[in-house]
């Protein structure tokens, strides 16, 4: 990463903001990293993404999307595909867990989530972009595998066997197909308080800033909602939860709301099963072991979700295979 330094002088350079001011923002789970830049025209934010082990391409094309549909994307202001940076707008510093940090109420946050939420899934032009489909091999062999590829391995000191994972993908597939039998939308999959804004001066949703939504697909209407609502990194209120919950279905009364149940269940189990090997793997490759924290809770919100009937068959294989005491290493691993 040595000749970053150089590259990003240079973008800089090119535009305009050679000798602006520069402050480090805290990255997040990926290998990004923030920049915010200041000169007397204006304040930016740079993304620095590192290829190969980054590519801007994708979130330049949801950013303009998302706008393009009258949602609060960063504008892009300059762009240098080939090596991975980008001047973005600079939304401020109100995400949704600042404010909430700060003492603001919980019920408006998510009511403006859910206005952004709605708006996009609503919205006729939503999944007219070339992105990935968020299928079932998305969601099981490129996520919930995680589980069996760290976390299982991590707990028991031993790797998984092949018969065992391939069991445990194949389970995972059987739940997962019905489930994503609904009407696609733009699933932007990074869903939650730590990517949303509270932008003073705009109306309606366009009041709710979005970031990190790169890995954005072609999915379930169920996945965001499950992904705001059940949230690793924090507890939301039971009230707000079936607030948001009942808003959603009304908004998307067209949908079977057996089916649309069904789907929030197994795309939550997925998703969780997907985070408990991702905190895992984020502390043993990437060196990152403050998200351990997350791992007690994300175990409560997959053992809620399991209880669904759609996962009575993995629900067995959790019980023989990942059992209480192989979870409370977790619970107890609050570092």
């Amino acid at each position: 990463m040595s000749e970053r330094g150089p590259q990003l002088d240079a973008f800089l350079a090119r535009c305009g903001l050679a000798a602006a001011v520069r402050a480090p923002i805290p990255g997040d789970a990926s290998f990004r990293r923030y920049l915010r830049v200041a000169d007397g025209a204006g304040r930016y934010i740079v993304m620095d993404a590192p290829p190969p082990v980054e590519d801007v391409r994708p979130f330049l094309r949801v950013a303009r999307h998302l706008r393009a549909l009258g949602l609060s994307a960063p504008l892009i202001h300059a762009a240098d595909e080939d090596r991975g940076f980008l001047l973005l707008e600079d939304l401020g510093d109100a995400t949704f867990t600042r404010v909430l940090a700060a003492g603001g109420a919980e019920a408006p946050l998510y009511d403006l989530a859910l206005d952004a939420l709605i708006a996009l899934q609503t919205h006729p032009d939503a999944t007219r972009i070339d992105v990935p489909a968020q299928d079932a091999a998305m969601l099981a062999d490129d996520g919930a595998a995680l589980f069996v590829d760290w976390y299982l391995p991590e707990v028991t000191g031993r790797a998984t066997s092949p018969d065992l994972r391939a069991a445990y993908l194949a389970l995972w597939h059987d739940a997962l197909t019905p489930a994503l039998a609904l009407p696609p939308t733009l699933a932007l999959r990074d869903f939650h308080v730590d990517n949303l804004m509270v932008l003073d001066g705009r109306r309606g949703a366009a009041r709710c800033g979005l970031l990190d939504f790169q890995d954005a697909a072609i999915g379930s209407p169920a996945y965001d909602l499950i992904s705001l609502l059940e949230d690793a990194r924090r507890d939301v209120s039971p009230a707000v939860v079936a607030a948001m919950r009942a808003r959603h279905r009304a908004a998307l009364a067209h949908l079977p709301g057996d089916e649309l149940a069904r789907a929030c269940a197994v795309l939550a189990a997925a998703r969780h099963a997907r985070i408990a090997g991702l905190w895992i793997r984020l502390w043993r490759r990437d060196g990152k072991p403050g998200y351990l924290a997350f791992l007690p809770r994300t175990w409560r919100l997959l053992e809620a979700a399991l209880r669904h009937p759609a996962l009575d068959a993995l629900r067995v294989w959790f019980d023989r295979h990942a059992p209480a005491e192989l979870r409370r290493v977790a619970r107890e691993g609050e570092r």
